[in-house]
């Protein structure tokens, strides 16, 4: 297992029927932890790398109503 961090930028905030669906996706195979910065309007995902893509991590987020936008570079 390869287990990277990805940040996306979002939209607008995520509502509660959002964040139920954000629960669902963490029962995903290779989905590891999702972390929501509120202040700074981004969402980390830790994922199995060998599992998936980032693409496809976009894209779950994407499904559960998350407004994704641009990923951003770690530091």
């Amino acid at each position: 297992m390869t287990y990277l961090e990805v940040v996306f930028r979002y939209g607008s905030l995520p509502g509660e029927s959002e964040l139920r669906a954000i629960d669902g996706m963490r029962e995903v195979y290779g989905i590891q932890r999702v972390t929501f910065n509120e202040k700074e309007r981004t969402v980390l995902v830790l994922f199995d790398a060998s599992r998936m893509k980032q693409d496809a991590v976009a894209k779950l987020l994407r499904q559960a109503g998350i407004d994704v936008r641009e990923p951003l570079a770690l530091a």
